[in-house]
C-alpha cells in the first residue's frame, strides 16, 4: 500500500491523549478512530470532557496537550498551529460562538475560503464565484442573506448564530468537523435545520465528530457511533440506540459497569 492510500484510510486517530486545562487534566487516556464518511457522536454527563477533547483538537490554546498522538490524515496534528489546521480542513462549530463587532461575515467567510484556497495552491474566487457559492450554501442553512452584511454573530439570535455556524461549515467544505453541542439552545425547527446542514455536508470523503448532551438531535442525524465519555476516557461505545438507551436511564448504570466514581 503506497503513502496516499495509506493515509486516506483514517480520517482522525487519536491514541492515549491527556488534555489538561489549568491545573486540572480533563482527557485521560482517550482512544478514538474516524473514518472517512462516518459521523460519532460524543455523550456524557457534564465535565466528562467532551467540550476539551473537540477543543483540543482544534488547538485553542488553553487545552494543553500532555501526552498521547493525534494524527489526521496520516499527519501530526498536533505538530499543526490552529489556522494550519484549519487550513487542512478541521472545522470547529463553537457552543458559543463567538461575535465580531466590525468583521462582516460576508468579509469573514470570503477571507476564510480564500485563506483555504492559497494553502492548497488553488487560487482565491473572485467576488462573483464566491457571491454564487455562498449565495448555495445559504438556501441549505436557511439563513437570511441580509446577515452576511452584518458583523458576525453580532445581534444574531442564538438560532441564527448556531446556523451561521453551519453555513461556515458549508462555504468553507472541511474534512472533518468538530461540532461543539451545536444543538444547545435550539428550538425543533432551528434543530431541523441545523441537521438538515450537517446531513447536506455529510459524504463518503467527510468525517463528523459531534458532541451532545441530548439524544433528540440524533433523531434528525444518524450516527454511525456513538460513544460515552466519563472521566476524560471513553467508556461505552454503540449505535444510535444507546443515545436512546441514554435517554430512558440516564448515565448511571453505565458509570456502573465500568467502575466509573460518581463525583
Amino acid at each position: 500500500m503506497n503513502k496516499v492510500q495509506e493515509r486516506s484510510q483514517e480520517v482522525l486517530a487519536i491514541r492515549n491523549l491527556h488534555v489538561s486545562v489549568g491545573e486540572a487534566e480533563i482527557i485521560k487516556g482517550l482512544n478514538l478512530t474516524v473514518n472517512p464518511g462516518e459521523v460519532h457522536a460524543i455523550m456524557g454527563p457534564n465535565g466528562s470532557g467532551k467540550s476539551t477533547l473537540v477543543n483540543a483538537l482544534a488547538g485553542k490554546p488553553q487545552y494543553v496537550v500532555t501526552k498521547g498522538e493525534v494524527l489526521y490524515e496520516g499527519m501530526n496534528l498536533l505538530a499543526m498551529l490552529p489556522e494550519v489546521r484549519a487550513r487542512e480542513g478541521v472545522f470547529l462549530a463553537f457552543q458559543y460562538p463567538l461575535e465580531l463587532p466590525g468583521v462582516r461575515t460576508w468579509q469573514f467567510l470570503k477571507s476564510a475560503v480564500d485563506a483555504v484556497r492559497t494553502h492548497r495552491s488553488l487560487k482565491e474566487l473572485s467576488v462573483r464565484e464566491f457571491d454564487r457559492l455562498l449565495t448555495e450554501k445559504i438556501k441549505i442553512a436557511e439563513i437570511d442573506s441580509e446577515l452576511t452584511k452584518r458583523s458576525l454573530n453580532e445581534g444574531f439570535s442564538g438560532g441564527e448564530k448556531k446556523r451561521n455556524e453551519i453555513l461556515q461549515m458549508l462555504v468553507l467544505d472541511p474534512k472533518l468537523a468538530l461540532l461543539d453541542e451545536t444543538d444547545s439552545g435550539l428550538d425543533i425547527d432551528a434543530l431541523k435545520i441545523v441537521a438538515q446542514g450537517v446531513n447536506q455536508f455529510r459524504g463518503p470523503s467527510k468525517a463528523i465528530v459531534l458532541v451532545t448532551h441530548y439524544q433528540r438531535i440524533l433523531n434528525y442525524i444518524t450516527p454511525d457511533y456513538v460513544h460515552v465519555l466519563m472521566e476524560g476516557r471513553i467508556v461505552k461505545t454503540g449505535g444510535r440506540e444507546l443515545a436512546l438507551e441514554l435517554e430512558e436511564k440516564g448515565y448511571d448504570w453505565i458509570r456502573e459497569a465500568s467502575g466509573v466514581a460518581r463525583e
